[in-house]
């Protein structure tokens, strides 16, 4: 287990790394060490959406003049990965989930989405290409039961959400980054509990 998580964040930070090199974007919103805030924390599958979807959240939060975490726009080269990560959760106000269709074969997107759900951070879900009933764990023979288990409770709490539905090929990404950050607002400023 123990060489697999170390696998996952060699791999994931290789893919930060390489993700930020020769493109220009909006500048980085820093969050103040082990113990920073955001308002919101994007969780994604990188090669999914991260140059769409996710980026775009991204940008037009920082308009909004929020703080979004998003993890290649947010950390830095040497930031310790799950120390980062797990403080944003910990720290954000809203989770935004970005349910793609390979979402749950990410090991770090179920992490981050059980870390929201353990948290009781209120969980925007974004269902991009794929039903909510179609969100299953898959059974990894390299992660243990109690693991597997926790994941599997994140999504039937995302699959039981009021979320967002969007297809890539028909939908209007501004309309929906437009509508979902509203909706991040209006949470955040506590008009969006009932």
């Amino acid at each position: 287990m123990a060489a697999v998580s170390r696998a996952l964040v060699r791999r994931l930070t290789a893919r930060i790394v390489r993700s930020g090199q020769g493109r220009k974007q909006a500048p980085a919103v820093q969050i103040a060490g082990a113990t920073g805030h955001c308002d919101v924390f994007i969780n994604h599958r990188g090669a999914d959406t991260k140059r769409t979807m996710a980026g775009l959240l991204y940008d037009r939060l920082a308009q909004h003049n929020l703080r979004p975490f998003l993890d290649n726009r947010t950390m830095e080269p040497g930031d310790k990965l799950y120390d980062s990560i797990n403080s944003a959760i910990l720290n954000c106000e809203v989770g935004i989930a970005i349910f793609s269709p390979r979402y749950s074969e990410s090991f770090f997107c179920l992490h981050e989405l059980a870390m929201l759900v353990e948290a009781g951070k209120k969980i925007i879900p974004i269902f991009c290409d794929i039903e909510p009933s179609d969100l299953l764990a898959m059974d990894v023979q390299s992660h243990p039961p109690e693991m597997l288990e926790r994941f599997r409770k994140a999504l039937r709490e995302a699959r039981y959400t009021v979320g967002i539905t969007f297809d890539s090929q028909n939908g209007n990404w501004s309309d929906l980054v437009s509508w979902t950050a509203e909706i991040v607002v209006k949470s955040i400023k506590g008009e969006g509990d009932r």
